[in-house]
C-alpha cells in the first residue's frame, strides 16, 4: 500500500478511481483527480505549497512532484509525465506531453498539447507554447509538434488511465 501521510494537520485527497502505486509517497496539500496513474517509486510533497492533479493524469515511475514557498504545482487533465521526471513548482496545462528524465523547474508553464523532450532541463520562468517542442540542457524550442507527435500524445494518456484501471482491479481482487 501507498505511503499517505498528512503534513501540518494537511492530508491528501486522492479520489477513490486513481491508482496509486505500492511504492508512492505523497504527503500533505495534494490533491488527484479521477481516474489518474500514480506510478512505482513516485513521490508527491505539498508541504511548502500545494499540488493539484487533475483526471487522466499519468505521473510514471520514479517521477517527483514538488512545489516551492511562491509556487504551487498544478498538472491539469491528460498529461503525461514519463519516467523518472522532476515537476517543480510549475503549471503543466491539459494534455502536455513531459518526457523521460525532464526536468521542470520554478515558475514554469507547459501549454496545452506541448511537448518536453526526454532529458530536457526547463530553466524557471519559461513558457511553453501550444504545439510546440522543446528540447535540449537547456530546453529551447526545437520545432512544431508534427503529426505523429499529436497522435502519440492522444494516445498515451487515455491509454494509462486503461492501464492504471487494470492495475488498481488486480489490487483490489488479491486477498
Amino acid at each position: 500500500m501507498a505511503t499517505i501521510l498528512p503534513y501540518r494537520g494537511v492530508s491528501p485527497e486522492i479520489d477513490k478511481t486513481a491508482f496509486v502505486a505500492a511504492t508512492a509517497v505523497i504527503t500533505g496539500d495534494v490533491k488527484i483527480g479521477a481516474d489518474t496513474g500514480v506510478w512505482y517509486g513516485c513521490v508527491i510533497r505539498g508541504d511548502v505549497n500545494r499540488v493539484r492533479i487533475g483526471s487522466g493524469v499519468n505521473i510514471q515511475d520514479g517521477t517527483v512532484v514538488h512545489v516551492s514557498g511562491d509556487f504551487e504545482t498544478v498538472i491539469e487533465n491528460n498529461v503525461t509525465i514519463g519516467h523518472m521526471a522532476l515537476i517543480h513548482a510549475c503549471i503543466l496545462e491539459e494534455g502536455c506531453f513531459i518526457g523521460m528524465k525532464a526536468c521542470i523547474m520554478d515558475g514554469c508553464v507547459v501549454e496545452t498539447g506541448a511537448m518536453l523532450a526526454a532529458g530536457a532541463l526547463l530553466t524557471p520562468g519559461k513558457h511553453i507554447p501550444a504545439g510546440e517542442l522543446w528540447a535540449g540542457v537547456p530546453a529551447r524550442y526545437v520545432r512544431d509538434i508534427g503529426e505523429q507527435e499529436t497522435a502519440m500524445i492522444e494516445f498515451t494518456a487515455p491509454h494509462y488511465v486503461k492501464m492504471a484501471k487494470e492495475y488498481k482491479k488486480t489490487e483490489e481482487d488479491e486477498p
